[in-house]
C-alpha cells in the first residue's frame, strides 16, 4: 500500500472517530444489540429500524478506541437502506477483508479503509465489534456480544 494511500485511509478512520456518524439513539428502532470487547474495554450498542426486510434506520452508541468508532460510523453510512440479506453479506465481506485480506475491497467502498488491520490482531476485534453486535441485532439476539 503506498504511503499516500495509508494518508488517506488514516484521515477517513480518524475523521470518523473524531465525528462519528449516525451516532445516538434511534427513535422507532426495533432492534438492538449490545456488544463488548473486555480486552480494551469498548463497548458498543447497535440500534436498527427494520421493515420490509430492508434496513431503514441504522444508529450505534457507546464508547471505544478509534478504529471501534469509525468501523462503527462507517458500518452505519454503508447499511442504510441494505436489506437483511445485504448486510449479513457486507458483514462477511468486511470480515474476510480483516481477518484474512481476501475479498476485493473496492466491493467495501469506503470500508475499504481497514485493510490494513489485519496486520495487526489486537486490532481486528475493534474493527470487528459494531459489526458482530450488528449480526446479533439483525438476528434478535438477546445476549450480549463479547469478543472473547
Amino acid at each position: 500500500m503506498s504511503d499516500e494511500l495509508r494518508d488517506l485511509y488514516q484521515e477517513i478512520i480518524l475523521d470518523h472517530n473524531r465525528r462519528p456518524r449516525n451516532f445516538g439513539a434511534l427513535p422507532g428502532a426495533n432492534r438492538h444489540a449490545e456488544g463488548h470487547n473486555p480486552l480494551c474495554g469498548d463497548r458498543i450498542q447497535v440500534h436498527l429500524h427494520v421493515d420490509g426486510g430492508r434496513v431503514q434506520g441504522i444508529s450505534f452508541e457507546g464508547a471505544g478506541c478509534a478504529i471501534s468508532t469509525a468501523s462503527a460510523s462507517l458500518m452505519t453510512e454503508a447499511l442504510r437502506g441494505k436489506t437483511v440479506d445485504e448486510a449479513h453479506a457486507l458483514f462477511h465481506g468486511f470480515h474476510e477483508l480483516v481477518t484474512r485480506g481476501g475479498g476485493d475491497p473496492a466491493d467495501l467502498g469506503k470500508l475499504a479503509v481497514f485493510t490494513g488491520v489485519r496486520e495487526f490482531p489486537i486490532r481486528v476485534k475493534c474493527a470487528t465489534l459494531a459489526w458482530h453486535t450488528l449480526e446479533a441485532a439483525l438476528e434478535q439476539k438477546d445476549q450480549p456480544i463479547s469478543t472473547e
